[in-house]
């Protein structure tokens, strides 16, 4: 049995005419009702009453219509969202974000992108540096929005870069170096410092080591927090200082103090991670486009 013959029932059944139905579907009389006979004796029973006036349907025959329309419904069905798949309307996916540092580009992305294809689910998923690259390694996520994570550390995946900060130091308010207008990178070695933890985030204290390093100081890590709330929260109660993106201000406001520190040129990059090896729908590179554009503006 073949979509053909279903299709060439149906129309016989809804027709109630084997000479209408074939004028409908463009073939010759004789080879419809040949078809439709085949279907007939590869079932075992008889879906259709023949006389000079048409066909009627057997009790067998309607039974089999509704089943044999529900079937072509969702087969017509499953070919559009295929289809759609392949020029990335249709689908879902799985994308991981560190939600301060992706602040000024995902929510416009994905807004931008939920207009233009509202038929792809985008499960947005806050993970940490590992569980990111464990998700994208085996596959459970497509690509993620996030902060360079060091190529030394996992060369299995690839960053695209689509804007970058320069680090400055974010203090509370009553900070005496708050009082600065910038602050020179040696007075922030004698300040606790607050960053993310090694066992998530490898890469955050290697990035301040790295900072001091050419000063030939070691910097004093006072505390390592889970997440960017944390670090604000911490910085606040006045458990040290930190060296972060200035993108922290659209999170933490004039609660605050960002000052650029002299002397160092480092960056923080926001971008695009995926694995080398991975499989990214149609719909993900879609998503990368939106992110692109959103990133320009």
């Amino acid at each position: 049995m073949e979509l053909r013959h279903l299709r060439y029932f149906v129309a016989v059944a809804e027709a109630s005419n084997f000479t209408k139905a074939a004028e409908q579907l463009r073939i010759a009389q004789p080879s419809l009702g040949r078809q439709v006979q085949d279907l007939e004796d590869e079932i075992g029973v008889d879906l259709l009453k023949r006389s000079p006036r048409g066909v009627t349907l057997t009790a067998e025959g309607k039974l089999f219509l509704e089943e044999a329309r529900d079937l072509l419904r969702r087969t017509d069905e499953s070919v559009k969202r295929v289809r759609a798949l392949a020029r990335g309307e249709y689908g879902e996916l799985h994308i991981a974000f560190s939600p301060t540092a992706t602040v000024e580009i995902l929510p416009g992305a994905l807004a931008a992108f939920q207009k233009a294809v509202p038929e792809v689910k985008v499960a947005l998923h806050d993970m940490s540096s590992d569980e990111i690259i464990d998700g994208l390694r085996n596959g459970a996520l497509q690509l993620a929005v996030t902060v360079w994570p060091e190529a030394e550390y996992h060369p299995e995946v690839e960053f695209e870069s689509l804007k970058t900060y320069p680090v400055c130091a974010v203090l509370p308010p009553n900070h005496p170096l708050a009082r600065l207008r910038t602050i020179p990178l040696e007075k922030l070695a004698a300040e606790p410092l607050i960053v993310l933890n090694r066992k998530n985030y490898p890469e955050a204290p290697v990035m301040i080591e790295k900072l001091f390093r050419s000063l030939g100081i070691k910097p004093q890590i006072a505390l390592e927090c889970d997440g960017g709330s944390s670090i604000i929260t911490a910085i606040e109660s006045g458990r040290g200082i930190a060296i972060l993106s200035p993108i922290f201000k659209l999170v933490a406001g004039n609660r605050l103090r960002y000052r650029p520190i002299t002397g160092i040129t480092d960056e923080v990059a926001v971008g695009i991670l995926r694995a080398k090896n991975g499989d990214i729908t149609p719909a993900g590179e879609k998503f990368c486009v939106m992110l692109r554009k959103v990133a320009k503006r």
